[in-house]
């Protein structure tokens, strides 16, 4: 686990993964579909040399048996989950995806990124949990 001096697991990674969605939405703005801003996230990362998976499979256990698999749109780093929104509001339901995201993978740390308001919109959020379910 990395905590930086701010406190935050993973914060100079989640930092510079904002910084790059940042750009992208400063470019592009608000109005596209979620896979423009995927597409055009993936692009930033290669371009600030930031490791990624896209679209990366990861199992949901149940009582040690895998009973089905999520995708969340980006694993950064093998250690940050990104999932990505284009709407008008983050949800609550979308904030629990996240986290069910990072207990079912083992993770700590997750970003949702919401393009679609004037500004980026994002939630931070921890799994507080130390292994998957």
């Amino acid at each position: 686990m990395v905590v930086t001096e701010d406190g935050l697991v993973h914060g100079g990674l989640t930092g510079r993964i904002l910084g790059a969605a940042m750009e992208v939405h400063g470019k592009l703005g608000p109005g596209f579909l979620e896979s423009v801003y995927e597409e055009a996230l993936a692009y930033e990362f290669q371009l600030q040399s930031i490791s990624f998976e896209r679209q990366k499979e990861v199992p949901v256990f149940y009582k040690n048996r895998e009973v089905k698999k999520f995708i969340c749109d980006f694993l950064v780093d093998s250690r940050v989950i990104i999932e990505l929104k284009a709407i008008k509001q983050i949800t609550e339901i979308d904030k629990l995806q996240v986290v069910n995201y990072l207990k079912a993978g083992g993770f700590q740390v997750g970003l949702l990124l919401n393009f679609g308001q004037k500004s980026l919109e994002y939630k931070r959020l921890i799994n507080t949990r130390k292994q998957n379910l």
